[in-house]
């Protein structure tokens, strides 16, 4: 090819070019404008890191979930020893059982001991100086709460009764429950409560008074006692009159000590309708029928001829007397003891009378 054809071509190619150019240029194509905020819109989120494993703390929760249920352990064991030797043992043995333990925190050496032997004694002694200190604790506490509960349970004094007169001496103590002893209270709807005497009861006092230092013994509250004594006895026959702070409670009962009333034990008599059951001292219990508004009773007249016997005749100790009646009415089985005694008495005189002859 020659370059004038050459020429040539380059010229309409360029040509061709220029006027494609000029009409894109001149009508552009027309697409959709979309505005930014669309873009953004469109666009995914970008995923959200995962939240970190927390190892430590559910670390920290099984730790104090461990340490809660030690500290709930060693309360429950705590509490299980106290009740037992609570329980089991008095506040003196538990003093005596710990002494060593309480002693071990007091723990030295000689000055002369090597470093390591008084280092090994500071750990011991650090070590028990926690239990000691419970110990000393729970006898603190202990101590404390019995003395307090003696108080309510426990007769207000040693001494209930004030010393017997030297020219008394000799002299027995009766001592008289009141309930369906001495008198019957009855309650009813219409009326309210009502005091009864028992059949005989004037009788009764007004003649073992001339016999007996009589003491009236009840485990009722002293507001009610004093009225009822004071009606029941005018001419002052009954010394003295307790009430349920002289007795002791005990077992969800309260009984009558007779230990406490300044006497020789020797020289009391306990007349109940339940004397074997509310007194502490049974051997001194005289039982009788309990009386219940029974209008034929004569339970304390019948006894007169055997308390007036044993005040006459004064026995060294009432116990085994008493002893020898045990199971059995003392009213009636003293009246057939006395028959039969003055039976062989008579008998032996006759015998004398015929051997005179």
């Amino acid at each position: 090819m020659s370059s004038i054809a050459q020429y040539r071509l380059l010229s309409t190619i360029f040509k061709n070019n220029r006027r494609l150019y000029s009409e894109i240029a001149s009508n552009p194509p027309r697409e959709p404008i979309i505005s930014a905020s669309s873009v953004i819109n469109d666009q995914q989120p970008p995923p959200h890191p995962p939240p970190p494993h927390p190892l430590s703390s559910g670390t920290e929760k099984k730790s104090w979930g461990f340490l809660k249920y030690s500290l709930v352990a060693a309360l429950t064991g705590g509490v299980a020893t106290a009740g037992y030797a609570t329980y089991a043992h008095t506040l003196d043995e538990v003093d005596e059982k710990t002494k060593a333990l309480r002693a071990s925190a007091k723990y030295t050496v000689e000055d002369d001991a090597s470093a390591l032997d008084k280092f090994q004694a500071l750990l011991y002694s650090t070590g028990m100086t926690v239990p000691s200190k419970l110990v000393e604790l729970y006898l603190d506490l202990r101590r404390m709460t019995e003395e307090h509960v003696r108080g309510f349970t426990e007769p207000t004094s040693d001494k209930l009764l004030p010393d017997l007169h030297p020219m008394e001496q000799h002299v027995f103590t009766l001592v008289l429950d009141l309930n369906e002893t001495l008198i019957y209270s009855d309650w009813k709807r219409d009326r309210g409560w009502r005091t009864f005497k028992r059949p005989g009861v004037d009788a009764f006092l007004e003649h073992l008074a001339q016999f007996y230092e009589i003491i009236v013994y009840s485990d009722q509250l002293n507001m009610y006692v004093d009225p009822v004594v004071d009606r029941l006895d005018p001419k002052h026959c009954i010394r003295f009159r307790l009430s349920r702070g002289a007795t002791r409670y005990q077992d969800g009962k309260h009984y009558r000590d007779l230990s406490k009333l300044n006497r020789d034990p020797a020289k009391i008599l306990y007349v109940s309708g339940h004397a074997l059951e509310s007194n502490l001292q049974p051997e001194n219990g005289v039982p009788i029928k309990p009386w219940k508004l029974e209008e034929d009773d004569t339970a304390l007249l019948d006894l007169i001829p055997f308390l007036e016997y044993v005040a006459r005749h004064r026995p060294a100790d009432i116990r085994p007397v008493l002893a020898s009646y045990q199971g059995r009415d003392i009213a009636k089985e003293f009246i057939e003891r006395s028959k039969d005694h003055q039976r062989r008495m008579q008998e032996q005189k006759q015998h004398g009378r015929l051997w005179r002859r």
